[in-house]
This record gives C-alpha cells, structure tokens and sequence, in this order.
C-alpha cells in the first residue's frame, strides 16, 4: 500500500511539475517579446540594421528552439493519448526545433557579416554549436532507432534509456547556452530596467528547465 501511495503521490508531482514547466515557458516567452519589442526596438530578418536583424536570434532560440524542445519532452505528460501519437508529437516538435534551431544558428552568423565581427569567438557560441550538432544527432539516433526502419525492440528497450538521459543533458546544454548568450547581453544594457528585463528572463529559463527535468525525474521513478 505504502508503494502504491508513493507512486500516486509522484504521479500527482509529475502533473504538478508539468503544469508549471508549461506557464514558465508562457511567461519566458511574454518576458523574451517585451525585451526585444519593448527594449531592443523588435526583429527583423530582413533590415539592413544589424541590430535588427540579431534580434531574431534570440527570439527564434528561446521561443523556437529552448521552449520547443521543453514541450517536445513533456509531450509524453502533455498528450494523453496511445504512445504511438505521443512519440509522433514528440518526434515533429523535436523536428521543428531543429529547423528553428539550425535558422537561429544563421541569423547568427549573418548578424556577424553585417557587423564585420568574428564569428565561433565566445563561449556562448561554442557552447550553441556543439548543443545543435549534437541535438541534430540526438533527433537522427531517435529516429532510426524508434521509427523508421526502428530498431528490434530488445535494442530499443535498451537505448531507450540513453536517449532519454542524452535528451536531457542537450536540453541542459540549451538552458547553458542561453544563460551564457543573456549574459553577454546584460553586460552593457541600454538601460537599468533592461538589464533586469534581461535577468528576470534568464532566471524564467532556467526554471523552465528545472520543472521539465523534474518532470521526466518523477515520471520515470512513478513508472
């Protein structure tokens, strides 16, 4: 009875847990608009100002590719439907996020051009391509292994751990990543209020990727 409890009882963190991963990326998202709309003057890919057009990293990053790769984890709490429908959810959500991820990656470098800065120079830029390359090869391993052609399923039963313990280190990787790229961006704000724009926006984050790795932690130990 006592197993049973407990079980329950981390059935009903894990949902907790996932309710709250779901408002923090809905309040990182308000709090990553505000600060380019409000502070930074918005976005556009397709200005002739630099600024402008580095603007959209950041945006693209968060909301497409750090958020998105959140939900994409918890899809399997978040859908409740037969696995199939979760995995097909979980694999297009990773997916989409690739793509973003690999669209911020050249927003980045074309910034750079315009600006006639040095590219690959920073830790946060260091840090970002190894975390895309090796979410690109996270998302092919899962993939071929778990959709098509699929592995046998006495091999799938034993990479399945790997991938999901791979799937949340990147994902870590990702909070890193942007806390390292905020950072850069607080050193010389525009303004007082900015910089705390700037922070408050990276704390969100890093909660969001708190709740999310809580989440998959309880909903493996309830299983």
């Amino acid at each position: 009875m006592a197993l049973v409890g407990s079980g329950a009882s981390m059935v009903l963190f894990a949902r907790h847990a996932t309710t709250a991963a779901h408002i923090l990326a809905l309040i990182v998202a308000i709090l990553m608009i505000v600060w380019i709309v409000h502070y930074e003057g918005g976005a556009n890919i397709n200005s002739q100002d630099p600024n402008l057009v580095f603007n959209v990293h950041p945006l693209v990053m968060s909301l497409g590719f750090i958020l998105m790769i959140g939900e994409a984890i918890m899809a399997y709490k978040t859908f409740p439907m037969e696995k199939i429908g979760q995995k097909f959810i979980h694999m297009m959500l990773q997916l989409f996020a690739l793509v973003l991820g690999i669209f911020g990656v050249y927003v980045a470098f074309k910034y750079h051009g315009m600006s006639d800065s040095q590219n690959m120079t920073t830790l946060h830029s260091w840090l970002g391509m190894v975390t895309i390359c090796l979410f690109g090869l996270q998302w092919l391993f899962g993939f071929l292994f778990f959709w098509f052609p699929r592995a046998p399923p006495m091999t799938r039963e034993m990479a399945a751990p790997l991938h999901v313990t791979a799937g949340i280190a990147i994902f870590l990787m990702t909070i890193c990543t942007a806390e390292t790229g905020l950072m850069e961006k607080s050193i010389v704000p525009n303004s007082i209020s900015e910089g705390q724009m700037i922070n408050f926006t990276g704390l969100f984050i890093l909660l969001f990727g708190v709740a999310v790795t809580v989440t998959i932690a309880l909903r493996r130990i309830s299983l």
